[in-house]
This record gives structure tokens, C-alpha cells and sequence, in this order.
């Protein structure tokens, strides 16, 4: 979790750059719920914050119950930063959402976790317009692999399927892509011995539908970035990272 927000670091450092300005720069406001998914997303942006120099005007932990947040935006409202990050799971998403329409809140980039689960582009219509939302997965990316194929043909066959997906869930991609992983490792140790399966699974390199699969030393994947979808006349649309992107990023946010 810690690598949710940290595509969107990277983005505005490009943007940065494409600007005619040092990627340190960028002044950075956070609201973070106090909670373990949140405080590893937190460390992930500090991480990558740090490796280009940029500097956090706001960094606070939202209230304990989500449903105001009011005192960080006004800071926002002041300080002015270039980037707004939010994550607080579904509620926290709906109230930040619903308090920068009412604070009438500008910030060129905004970007923020559980977008979809908590149905702000339903809920708050244009105004979420512009809002990033990262996601493991999406149908328009380019990936590929020998089994299923490429993106796009694993959404077709996911949805022929199981009737009455309007969109397939990517934890639904997530876990295929799971079970193609055992399957490779279980061929490549030709064994069901823990040490000599445990052995396989840390040398797996797979090129799948899902995207690059590779360990690090922590058992994450290494291989493949978080995707930043954007929020565009009411569709999210891939963005970021640029190489996978299927649309353009609209940037200052409007």
C-alpha cells in the first residue's frame, strides 16, 4: 500500500519539469487518516518526496471519524500548494470530495485513494473533475502475457464470464494474476517442496495481462507501478505513469 500515492509524486515532478521548474519545487499538502493502510501510504509519499526534495506545507491526520475536514482545507486554501493528497478510505474520499466543492477549494492536482468505492464521481459530479485515483489495474493499459493476452482481452472474457460487470474489479485481475504466478513457480520447481516452491516464487519474472511480475527482498511487487486514472467528464481515464497512459492528463486542474 505504501506505493498508492507515490505515481503521483513522480507526476508532478514531471509536470514539474515540463514546467521550466526543479522538481523540489513542488510544495506538497497531505491528509491522512490515522490508520495502518493510510500512515504506510503516508510513508511511501515521504519516501518519494524525499528523493526529489520537495517539501510537505500540510501534513495532517484527519479526524478520527472522517466527516470533517474542513480546518486541513482552509490551510490548503491558504498555503496553495501544487499537489493535494487525501486518503482516508471510502469515507474520508466522499468528504474530501464534498468539502472541496463546498470550500471551492483550487489545488492544480489533487489525487486520493477509494475514489471508486466511494462514488464521488456519482455523488459530486464535475466537481470531482480533475481528481486523481490510483488503482493496481486497468483495462486500457498495454500489458500483456501469454496467458489471457493483453488487458483488454482479459476485460472482454472477465465480463462474457460473469454477466452483469459494468467494470471488472481489479482485485478480480489481481488474483488471476496471483494464481499465474503459482503456476510458474510450481512448473519451474517441478515440486511441491516448500523450500524449492519459496525458491521459485522469489525468481519470478512474468510479463502477464496484469502487468510485470517481480519480487523485491519485502515480497512486494517491484515490477509494476501504481496507475493514476484521472477523473474526465465524469470517466477515469489512465494517465500515469506517461509510457501506459490512454489519455491526457489535464493539468493545472480546473
Amino acid at each position: 500500500s505504501e506505493q498508492y500515492l507515490a505515481s503521483s509524486i513522480a507526476l508532478a515532478a514531471d509536470m514539474a519539469k515540463k514546467a521550466g521548474k526543479d522538481p523540489s519545487s513542488v510544495r506538497v499538502a497531505m491528509a491522512f487518516e490515522n490508520d495502518p493502510f493510510s500512515l504506510d501510504v503516508r510513508a511511501g509519499v515521504l519516501d518519494d518526496m524525499k528523493k526529489y526534495g520537495m517539501k510537505a506545507v500540510v501534513d495532517d491526520k484527519l479526524p478520527r471519524d472522517l466527516s470533517d475536514m474542513a480546518a486541513t482545507l482552509t490551510k490548503v486554501k491558504a498555503l496553495k500548494p501544487d499537489l493535494l493528497l487525501i486518503s482516508g478510505h471510502s469515507k474520508g474520499a466522499a468528504t474530501g470530495a464534498r468539502q472541496i466543492k463546498e470550500m471551492k477549494i483550487s489545488v492544480p492536482m489533487i489525487a486520493m485513494t477509494h475514489c471508486e468505492a466511494a462514488k464521488i464521481i456519482k455523488k459530486f459530479g464535475d466537481a470531482t473533475n480533475g481528481f486523481l485515483c490510483p488503482t493496481q489495474w486497468a483495462e486500457t493499459l498495454s500489458y500483456k502475457g501469454a496467458a489471457f493476452g493483453s488487458a483488454a482481452e482479459y476485460d472482454k472474457l472477465f465480463k462474457s464470464t460473469y454477466k452483469g460487470y459494468k467494470n471488472v474489479p481489479y482485485q478480480s485481475a489481481q488474483a488471476t494474476a496471483a494464481v499465474l504466478v503459482w503456476k510458474d513457480a510450481f512448473e519451474r520447481a517441478n515440486s511441491f517442496d516448500t523450500e524449492k516452491v519459496r525458491d521459485a516464487l522469489t525468481k519470478t519474472n512474468l510479463q502477464t495481462f496484469y502487468g510485470s511480475i517481480k519480487f523485491g527482498k519485502g515480497g512486494n511487487n517491484i515490477a509494476k507501478p501504481m496507475v493514476l486514472r484521472q477523473i474526465q467528464n465524469g470517466q477515469l481515464n489512465v494517465v500515469a505513469p506517461l509510457k501506459w497512459a490512454s489519455s491526457k492528463l489535464d493539468w493545472p486542474r480546473k
